[in-house]
């Protein structure tokens, strides 16, 4: 699949992280990760940040954020995030933070909300891992689709939208915390 592994070493990509056990029997497992030349204390506050109305995704702003510029600093407004916060995806869509340790772990799952989200699983964990005062970080998705076409709806339409996004986010937060770190 197109960016399932973008960036990702094969060790990486096989090695268990945070959140994995969110998505019971994922069909969409994607690992991505990049290097970053800043310390992971100065990383993890952009990913703090992000959200709808918050900050931003960093990617692709005429989709995730309406047309809305994604932060390029760090926002003090939004440098509280704790388990059990929900994160605005955009539109009916949350992001319930299920783990948030400072500066190594981000873990957000999709927020339980009835009906249809119930047969829809999606996590997304972030891992910083400090490499001599660069920060290694690593995305993963997880996501299972309950309804009819699920699978092609993962494989054919999450699967690759979600790589081209996630990708495109994890230069922009690379970009910036190299800048700004």
């Amino acid at each position: 699949m197109l960016f399932e592994t973008w960036g990702a070493t094969n060790d990486e990509a096989r090695e268990p992280l945070a959140g994995d056990d969110l998505v019971a029997n994922a069909r969409l497992i994607a690992t991505r990760a990049i290097t970053i030349d800043a310390p992971p204390f100065a990383v993890f506050p952009w990913l703090r940040q992000m959200g709808f109305g918050r900050a931003g995704w960093y990617s692709y702003d005429w989709i995730d954020n309406l047309g809305r510029k994604s932060a390029t600093t760090i926002l003090p407004t939004w440098q509280q995030v704790g388990t059990g916060d929900v994160i605005p995806g955009g539109g009916p869509v949350g992001f319930e933070v299920t783990e948030a340790e400072e500066p190594h772990t981000l873990v957000l799952r999709l927020a339980p909300t009835g009906g249809v989200s119930d047969r829809i699983g999606f996590s997304l964990a972030y891992e910083l891992r400090d490499r001599d005062g660069s920060t290694r970080l690593i995305s993963r998705v997880r996501a299972r689709v309950d309804l009819p076409g699920g699978q092609l709806i993962e494989r054919g339409l999450l699967g690759p939208g979600d790589g081209i996004m996630v990708r495109r986010q994890l230069l922009n937060v690379a970009a910036r915390a190299a800048q700004n770190g």
